[in-house]
């Protein structure tokens, strides 16, 4: 009789689990639940990593994102919270002798660098900087930390401010951010003493420490712009207990993320060769300190836009971060023939695998141990450690993996060939419960850039489109990778160079000429949407066919004329368009959808932020009042308080509801 009830009651247990798991849907809470990982850190001795969790932070009127730190053992047998706090606390990093953690947060008001002991306690507030810290970096011997802060007001500028008779005058008074060192031993006086290495009209970015704690090298720029990051970096360097700055690359265009090689003889980093590349180009260099020659151009990574992390312990090979087709991953470039004097060098080497997609790295050159962030479409991001000749690497944690899922989409890569011949990637997600023989409707997204790419990350993801939520609507998701894209090498990315909404335009109309005449998507059911570039080519599809039965168009640029007199990054646009407007108002006008409005009937919704400077409000709310006025249907949706995309999660939450509704609107008028 016991048996009888044990077995009756493992039946409606079991039964009850399958009704939970019925009953789990893809909502925007539910894909709210996964948490950011990044930040990596491996401790000097290679037994721990420090990492980052984001979580959102939804309660009454909260809508923030927080980030803490957390430590696990490199086996996986511990895994912890290490800060707790109402503010963040980002970037950890190990002291060389491994014993404490020093890492950023805003805690008691400015971002300020603070340290604790790797067995926890209180942390210790380290940095007073007036305007807050941007970034640190430990020097080797682990008794200096250097920093970055940008310039504070003067005491004239402090007056004015509570006066509130300051004024801002445009491209004028820039605060340039500029190093520091702290000692981390106190003086007699119970203080610690703070030198500032640098002064002048410059902006620094990224440095890094010879290994023998004498100098530190640095990029910086001429003012602190966005637009001028992609315009022209520069390479100096400067005595660690200060003195004169010596400039070591000072070529026209882009030298940047300087690296010090094990030995301190070469300094490794990334430049478009002399020449400013608007679009994107990063290849690595080489510069010998001691022959005092110009800098070698190193062999070409696979799509020429290399994330220089640093060199392995050896000094023979250089780590870097890219793009690789739908993947991203940390590669290997072996170098030590050229540091020979030899020519060529080894092949770069995907250090990550390539079934989904990687970030966040950290090379420990002492352990040669690899740290990353891992994520596949139907896998959630967790932290993974390659050890040194393991090609397997083992997951760490699981801060997202115990998550229960709903049920999924399947999510493949599928190829085809645009019009004019080039061969073209995108990332396909099956509508949940997805039946062979069925059409469906079909989502296109377009990504940003336009030199995005989308890689084969987790497709439950927070995020503006919810691509699981789309694909449980029963809707196919089509994600192309048209020209222009990174990941497929600088032709191709270059491919769109005066070109947009045109050749781009057939790869991905092409796309979705593949998955109809397969017979998944149903020609009627057609819908489209993207963000930034995405949102360009929404705006400018729809000048071009009347296919789509509804469009949504995020944070889009219609007018190429007004968004480069408007935007943050002018050079960008000009970039690609080789020249200014006033010199070429055809190209500008051939490519800007506001200049063919008449041809739009298709329904279109706009989205944008209230407060984006990279593509201005102002963007979006001309295309809605000409298609208002021209009586196309359509609807603008403003995001509070939102620059480029939203950081609340809240409003991030709204995004895909507010387009799945438009689309459920105008699909109505076509369903069988």
């Amino acid at each position: 009789m016991k048996k009888c009830y044990l077995f009756i009651f493992l039946a409606f247990f079991t039964i009850s689990i399958q009704a939970q798991q019925k009953d789990l849907n893809w909502t925007p809470e539910f894909s709210m639940q996964f948490k950011a990982i990044g930040g990596t850190d491996i401790s000097p001795d290679g037994k721990y990593i420090a990492y980052t969790v984001r979580e959102a932070i939804m309660e009454g009127e909260k809508s923030e994102y927080r980030t803490q730190i957390w430590v696990a053992a490199n086996d996986g047998s511990m895994n912890v919270q290490y800060t707790r706090s109402e503010k963040s606390s980002t970037n950890p990093s190990f002291s060389p002798n491994g014993e404490h953690i020093a890492f950023l947060s805003g805690r008691k008001g400015k971002t300020q660098v603070w340290l604790m002991r790797l067995m926890g306690g209180e942390p210790e507030q380290i940095t007073s900087s007036k305007t807050g810290v941007s970034s640190f970096r430990w020097s080797p011997d682990g008794k200096t930390i250097a920093y970055t802060a940008v310039d504070p007001d003067s005491k004239e500028e402090e007056k004015a401010k509570k006066e509130k008779s300051y004024v801002i005058e445009v491209d004028k008074n820039y605060k340039y951010s500029h190093l520091y060192t702290i000692q981390l031993e106190k003086d007699k006086e119970d203080k610690r003493k703070v030198q500032r290495l640098t002064r002048g009209d410059f902006h620094i970015s990224r440095y890094d420490w010879s290994p023998d704690g004498k100098s530190i090298v640095f990029d910086h720029k001429a003012n602190p712009k966005i637009n001028t990051s992609r315009m022209g970096f520069d390479i100096s360097i400067v005595p660690s207990d200060s003195g004169a700055v010596k400039l070591l690359v000072g070529q026209a265009g882009s030298d940047e993320n300087p690296k010090f090689s094990p030995d301190g003889k070469h300094i490794a980093f990334t430049s478009d060769g002399g020449k400013p590349e608007p679009i994107g180009l990063g290849d690595l260099y080489l510069l010998n300190l001691e022959k005092g020659e110009d800098p070698i151009a190193l062999p070409h990574t696979p799509d020429r836009a290399a994330g220089l992390w640093g060199w392995t312990g050896d000094g023979k090979n250089l780590i870097f971060g890219e793009a690789l087709r739908t993947s991203r991953t940390a590669m290997l470039l072996p170098i030590a023939d050229v540091l020979m004097g030899e020519k060529g060098a080894g092949k770069a080497k995907a250090l990550c695998p390539l079934e989904g997609t990687s970030g966040s790295f950290d090379y420990n050159p002492k352990t040669g141990q690899l740290a990353f962030v891992y994520q596949t479409p139907d896998q959630p991001a967790e932290l993974y450690l390659s050890a040194k000749g393991n090609a397997k690497p083992n997951a760490i944690t699981k801060i997202n993996s115990e998550i229960e899922l709903p049920k999924m989409g399947k999510t493949e890569v599928i190829k085809w060939t645009s019009k004019d011949g080039m061969e073209i990637e995108g990332i396909l997600t099956y509508p949940v419960d997805y039946e062979p023989g069925k059409k469906y409707p079909g989502i296109l997204q377009i990504h940003g850039g336009p030199a995005g790419v989308f890689t084969k990350g987790f497709t439950g993801n927070p995020s503006i489109y919810l691509t699981q939520y789309f694909a449980e609507q029963g809707f196919f998701v089509l994600r192309p990778n048209p020209r222009g894209s990174s990941g497929y090498g600088k032709d191709f990315r270059y491919a769109n160079f005066k070109d947009w909404g045109y050749g781009d335009y057939e790869d991905l109309m092409s796309g979705m000429d593949k998955i109809i005449a397969e017979g998944k998507v149903d020609e009627d059911r057609q819908v489209a949407m993207g963000w930034s570039y995405g949102g360009y080519m929404t705006s400018f599809l729809v000048t071009r066919t009347d296919r789509f039965k509804a469009a949504s168009m995020g944070a889009g640029l219609p007018n190429l004329i007004s968004m480069t007199t408007t935007t943050d990054i002018p050079d960008y646009l000009v970039g690609h368009f080789g020249g200014e407007f006033w010199d070429d108002y055809e190209t500008y006008e051939k490519h800007s959808a506001m200049y063919h409005i008449k041809n739009v009937t298709t329904p279109t919704q706009v989205i944008h932020g209230a407060n984006d400077l990279r593509v201005p409000f102002t963007q979006g709310q001309e295309f809605y009042v000409a298609l208002k006025r021209r009586g196309v249907d359509t609807e603008m949706i403003v995001l509070p308080r939102t620059p480029h995309g939203p950081r609340e999660p809240k409003l991030q939450m709204a995004v895909s509801p507010k387009i799945m509704g438009w689309f459920e609107k105008n699909l109505k008028k076509v369903r069988p």
